[in-house]
């Protein structure tokens, strides 16, 4: 059958037993990057098994391959290179695929930057929608951030390092200047987590060279998070 397996997104303590039993037992390890996995697999002192890439571009041909040696009668694994395959990651064709199949699969838990984020975030937890990536270009960004401008939940996206300033302003132009929290380098030796008014936060980070993996968590429609200036 298919295990699909969170990795951890920075600390490898983080790995449950039930993971790592998982890996060890893998037949065929279908991952994003195959040596960012043969290094948790090294880190672990599990043998390395057969692995494939699977990725954004070859998933439809993988996907077949994958499920043949599931057929086969194959333990296979399916990770990604940190948190869980399938949220922004094209890992959730191959699960839907297996799905639409009636092809048996699991899911092991583990880290999640998408919760991590809220929780470090200190914003509201009640309610909260995660859209992972924005749009690159500014004009499709803005419309992107203008549609979430009425709801009252907590959002999460994903974004590069080198568009925090960008997305952060697009986020100001459409949604006003809500409380917000940037966080960098989740469960990592140089987590960073800068919290404050979207206003803040851009003159925090305007010019600064940031590396690493960034989650930005933005208050919902409430009056509450909202600037309202003196």
């Amino acid at each position: 059958m298919l295990h699909v397996v969170a990795t951890p997104i920075g600390n490898l303590e983080d790995l449950s037993e039930r993971a790592k039993r998982s890996l060890q037992e893998a037949q065929l390890i279908a991952c994003e990057d195959t040596r960012r996995t043969w290094q948790l697999l090294t880190s672990l002192n599990i043998p390395r098994p057969e692995m494939v890439s699977y990725r954004q571009g070859n998933e439809e041909r993988i996907s077949e391959k994958i499920i043949s040696a599931i057929n086969a009668g194959k333990e296979v694994v399916l990770v990604s290179d940190g948190g869980y395959p399938g949220i922004s990651d094209p890992g959730y064709r191959l699960i839907r695929s297996c799905a639409q199949k009636n092809i048996a699969y699991d899911v092991v838990p583990g880290a999640s930057a998408v919760n991590v984020a809220l929780l470090m975030s200190g914003l509201s937890t009640s309610s909260f929608t995660f859209k992972g990536f924005p749009p690159r270009g500014p004009g499709a960004r803005l419309r992107w951030f203008e549609s979430e401008k009425e709801h009252d939940h907590t959002l999460i996206i994903f974004e590069s390092p080198f568009r925090i300033v960008q997305t952060l302003q697009s986020a100001l132009e459409a949604l006003g200047d809500r409380e917000a929290a940037v966080c960098v380098e989740l469960t990592k030796l140089h987590e960073r987590v800068s919290r404050g008014y979207l206003t803040e936060l851009i003159k925090e980070f305007d010019g600064v060279n940031v590396k690493g993996e960034v989650a930005i968590v933005i208050a919902g429609a409430n009056p509450k998070f909202i600037n309202q200036g003196d």
